[in-house]
Parts: structure tokens; C-alpha cells; sequence
């Protein structure tokens, strides 16, 4: 679905599950310069995919957060951004004495965004990836060995009538947990009350592994033939939370 623009403090996007506007800063920043995406792109080196991604909060199209970072300080370091620009754009207090190069921003956000993480795992231990629960009775076993999370595709459905639901939670699962995203879009209902995980005959285990690392419950399907494909349909509780 082609995306649209409007004028303002900040380029909006047409979400692609059609509903609901979302601010990017990156766009301003792009229309300041008075660059189409094309012109970006090129000033960057990157591609025009990548560059419509990142404005678009489109993580999940990365391999890792780590590229979507590293993509992110690469285009918005073309783009000649200052250190007071972003924090602007960023909505954080502008110093009017001591003055930052755009060297020490990128430092620190980059050190926020690894703090950030090591708090979430901290408070969530369960959205580690990998982690083996202790047996009773006994000795744990050893778990059997499962394939990588970017092995994994996933399919993410809203099933709700609330807008960017899928969108969200594909974020979360191709971005943090690195899953391999598949398709992203609505449900055919939009009845579904509760967030499930779906999982065809003998995927069981990685099913469960992405279950426990979103909090959510699992659901075997009768059939499939891909092993290594699971499916998310987003309820209303999961959508109201995000």
C-alpha cells in the first residue's frame, strides 16, 4: 500500500495496516533537506527499502536491532542531523551552554539503548531467548537442541479492530527476539480476545520458546507442512497493552 505525507512538526505515515498515522522523525528531518527518499537513499548509501523502513519504524525488516541501529546512526549521520536537532526531534531538553557534537549523542544513545535492554531482561527474564528450566525430582535434563530464533519465520494477524496491533508486536518479536517476520497484517476477524502463538504438528517446542518469551499461550494446529513457521494472532488483551 503506498504510503502518504502531510506537512507539520513531524512527517506522518500511513501505518500499513491502513488505520492509524505514525510520527516520524526521520521524515522531518528528510523533508527539511528537501530530499525525496530516492535522494536519501543515495546521499547514504543505502537502500531506498531501508531508508522507507527506518522512517516508517518498520524494525522488524532488520536481521537484529543491532542493524537497525547501526542503519539508523548511518542515516541520520548523511542527513547531517546536530546533536540539538535530535534532541528536538527526540523531545528532550536543548542545553543552551554546554554544547554536545553529534560524536557524543551517538554515544550516548547508543549506551541508553543498551542500558534500556539489559533493564528489560532484568525485570522480564522471561524474554531471554534460550532458557532451560529446572526438572523436579532429579537433575535437569537436557533440553533438546532447537533451531535459532532467526530460523524461525512468524506471521503476525491482528485480530482486533485496533489499528497497528500486528505492527507492534511484530516489532517486538522481529526486533528483541529476532524472529524472522513473514507476513504482517490484518486477521480475517477481528474477534480474537486472547494473544496466541500457533503452531503446526511437530513445532511444539519453538512454539512454546516464543509463547514464553511474549507471556502468552499456544495453540496446535491440525496441520501445516513448515515446521519452522509459527503464527501470532494479536487479541484485544495483547492490543489494548500496547
Amino acid at each position: 500500500m503506498p504510503m502518504t505525507y502531510s506537512e507539520g512538526r513531524s512527517t506522518r505515515l500511513q501505518n500499513p495496516e491502513g488505520c492509524m498515522e505514525i510520527t516520524s522523525p526521520l521524515g522531518t528531518v528528510r523533508k527539511k533537506r528537501h530530499l525525496t527518499l530516492e535522494e536519501a537513499a543515495a546521499r547514504a548509501r543505502l537502500e531506498v527499502d531501508d531508508v522507507k523502513a527506518l522512517e516508517e519504524n518498520r524494525i522488524y525488516r532488520f536481521p537484529s536491532v543491532d542493524e537497525a541501529l547501526a542503519t539508523t546512526l548511518v542515516y541520520a549521520t548523511s542527513l547531517g542531523v546536530s546533536e540539538r536537532e535530535a534532541r528536538e526531534l527526540a523531545g528532550l531538553p536543548v542545553p543552551t551552554r554546554a554544547r554536545w557534537n553529534f560524536k557524543r549523542w551517538i554515544v550516548v544513545a547508543t549506551l541508553s539503548l543498551v542500558v534500556a535492554t539489559l533493564f528489560v531482561f532484568a525485570v522480564n527474564p522471561g524474554l531471554a531467548p534460550y532458557q532451560i528450566a529446572p526438572t523436579a525430582g532429579g537433575p535437569a535434563a537436557a533440553p533438546a537442541k532447537l533451531p535459532p530464533p532467526w530460523e524461525i519465520r512468524v506471521d503476525v494477524y491482528n485480530g482486533t479492530g485496533i489499528p497497528n496491533a500486528a505492527t507492534k508486536v511484530a516489532n517486538e518479536v522481529g526486533g528483541p527476539l529476532a524472529y524472522r517476520i513473514g507476513t504482517v497484517k490484518n486477521a480475517k476477524r477481528t474477534d480474537y480476545l486472547v494473544t496466541r502463538v500457533y503452531y503446526p504438528p511437530g513445532a511444539a517446542e519453538i512454539a512454546r520458546r516464543l509463547a514464553g518469551q511474549l507471556g502468552i499461550g499456544v495453540t496446535a494446529l491440525p496441520s501445516g507442512g513448515d515446521r519452522n513457521r509459527l503464527v501470532v494472532i494479536v487479541g484485544s488483551d495483547r492490543a489494548r497493552g500496547t
